[in-house]
């Protein structure tokens, strides 16, 4: 029976100390809620000033605070925002050295190729082993048929066919007349 009632004391005792714990627990979730809210009606009117509202209620002295706050946060963002520009700009300037050496790499390939194929075709000709035959460039004259026209005592070694038509040619000169 001893052992019982211990038990019952310890255990009343424990949830009195809840009890007592939970009132103080409500005590500070009141403290810590109106804290909060105060905290967030400050910076709900510090915004509406910073964006230019609200601005009649304030005195001289909080609108030159203000100003210079706001002074001081566009110097920050002007030298955040230059900064990044001057990093860009140096590394597009980086890249655009890159793709020069690129280009002038490039440049110089196509002039190689160029020498290559120029060479090439310079060389056969220039060996000994190749012969030009102008054997064909050297013709006789093409025939040309003259009708009605006698020409025996003029030229007897043209030809002549059945129909009394002589077959003389037309130039007198070879392909290179032309």
């Amino acid at each position: 029976m001893e052992k019982i009632l211990e038990r019952h004391e310890r255990y009343a005792y424990a949830e009195r100390q809840l009890v007592a714990n939970d009132s103080e627990t409500q005590g500070n979730w009141t403290i810590e809620y109106t804290r909060l809210k105060a905290k967030i009606d400050l910076l709900q009117r510090n915004h509406r000033h910073y964006m230019g509202e609200d601005l009649g209620s304030m005195s001289l002295k909080e609108l030159q605070s203000l100003e210079q706050q706001l002074d001081t946060a566009l110097k920050t963002i002007r030298t955040r925002r230059n900064q990044l520009m001057y990093e860009s700009i140096s590394e597009l300037q980086k890249k655009e050295k890159v793709i020069q050496e690129q280009n002038s790499m490039l440049a110089k390939k196509i002039k190689e190729k160029e020498k290559a194929n120029a060479a090439q075709q310079a060389a056969p000709w220039d060996q000994s082993n190749y012969r030009v035959d102008t054997s064909f460039l050297i013709q006789q004259p093409l025939p040309t048929l003259n009708m009605g026209v006698n020409h025996r005592q003029e030229a007897p070694e043209v030809g002549r066919n059945e129909l009394d038509l002589s077959l003389e040619p037309f130039y007198s000169c070879h392909l290179g007349c032309f």
